[in-house]
């Protein structure tokens, strides 16, 4: 009973997020400066998580391939379609749920506990859509860019590592990468970020905008939102990938 309960009341927050803005061209300002707060801040860490991973799964790919019948470039095409069809996409999406999620749960919260949203309410604005709205298009809009640069940069990672190491010949692993492409693979894990935005945004904003109590109970709504989060973006990864690639 508790699930629908809350269920239902996400359901509701989420009309009044997607309802009519008032003034579009406020809203459209908004949208470009959460860009920057949830997207382009989290440039960084993509890039530096993505390029040691790239790495990782091609050292380990290769140190674990015992079969000599097996052609060296299956490890460039291992790390391609790991890179693709999962880190890039979920596995990036739970680390942003983790510093975006958080950070969207403990703004609104914050904002909820000192009464600035009481005061939006107040003025006669819709409070869920202004804050919550922009945050939610502008994410989605611009992770799968966050996605796109860490499966460039992880594949780069896994070519550094040949080239330091020397575990693999630069060459194979480059021919591995590129040994049949299939470009769905992309379509498929930026469908999945979009899918993912959503899920970080909406649901660390719907805790955060119901916190009650202080600041304490605004570090637990962001705990919240950082796990439901994460056990939405696995479900929603079973989901799509039994839907668009079985």
């Amino acid at each position: 009973m508790r699930f629908l309960s809350v269920f239902g009341r996400y359901v509701i927050f989420m009309s009044r997020v997607f309802s009519r803005p008032e003034k579009a061209r406020i809203y459209l300002k908004q949208t470009i400066l959460e860009m920057e707060s949830l997207g382009f801040n989290s440039v960084g860490i993509v890039i530096i998580i993505s390029i040691f991973i790239g790495a990782v799964i091609t050292l380990q790919t290769r140190y674990n391939l015992e079969n000599p019948l097996l052609p060296l470039y299956i490890i460039g095409l291992t790390a391609r379609d790991t890179m693709l069809l999962e880190f890039s996409s979920t596995m990036v999406g739970l680390i942003l749920a983790g510093k975006v999620g958080s950070n969207i749960a403990s703004e609104i919260g914050h904002m909820r506990i000192t009464e600035q949203i009481d005061a939006l309410e107040m003025m006669g604005v819709n409070s869920a859509s202004y804050l919550v709205l922009p945050k939610i298009i502008a994410t989605m809009v611009f992770n799968p860019f966050l996605t796109a640069i860490s499966m460039s940069v992880g594949l780069f990672g896994g070519w550094m590592a040949c080239i330091i190491t020397g575990a693999l010949p630069s060459a194979d692993y480059l021919y591995g990468i590129q040994y049949y492409f299939i470009p769905f693979y992309i379509v498929y894990a930026l469908i999945k970020t979009v899918f993912y935005a959503f899920i970080i945004t909406s649901v660390s904003a719907f805790q955060g905008y119901n916190v009650k109590g202080g600041a304490l109970e605004v570090g637990r709504a962001s705990t919240r939102g950082v796990v439901f989060s994460s056990i939405l973006i696995l479900m929603t990864d079973v989901i799509l990938t039994q839907l668009m690639l079985a």
